[in-house]
């Protein structure tokens, strides 16, 4: 099954989903919020039209490993959609946070090497870094899976 991985912002929540192996991320959309709740719904729409196992959501953390504003926002997010889940009988799924420090500036940085402008950067930038935190969530599972053998 599909892993999916969310970039939560005010404004936007960038997603991206992976490869049916594991081994890639890509970006599909970048939603524009209207509140919490709806953003969730959302989010379970494309939870089941890929098939998704987990939700993978970038935590923001300050680069020294604590806490921010955003961090307490995203907490909250995790918490109503797990909540969304269960009462719609998707408990089963998984909600995980990966490590997201640094993503928008490595997306950024993707981006202006493709040349992208700046209008067009503005609006992939979340949608790329949901890609990012996917694919070092891809890669995670996928080191772990080698230790085991």
């Amino acid at each position: 099954m599909r892993k999916i991985a969310l970039d939560v912002g005010d404004k936007t929540i960038g997603v991206a989903v992976s490869d049916e192996l594991l081994l890639t991320a890509n970006g599909i959309t970048t939603i524009s919020r209207v509140g919490i709740r709806k953003d969730a719904g959302k989010i379970m729409d494309y939870i089941k039209e890929y098939n998704c196992d987990t939700v993978v959501i970038g935590l923001p953390k300050k680069l020294d490993g604590t806490d921010s504003i955003q961090t307490e926002k995203v907490y909250e997010f995790k918490t109503m959609l797990e909540n969304k889940l269960r009462s719609s009988g998707m408990a089963d799924i998984a909600v995980v946070f990966q490590d997201e420090r640094l993503t928008t500036v490595m997306a950024e940085r993707i981006l202006i090497e493709a040349d992208l402008s700046r209008k067009k950067r503005k609006d992939v930038i979340d949608k790329q870094a949901a890609v990012l935190i996917l694919q070092g969530y891809l890669d995670k599972l996928a080191f772990e899976r080698k230790q085991q053998n």
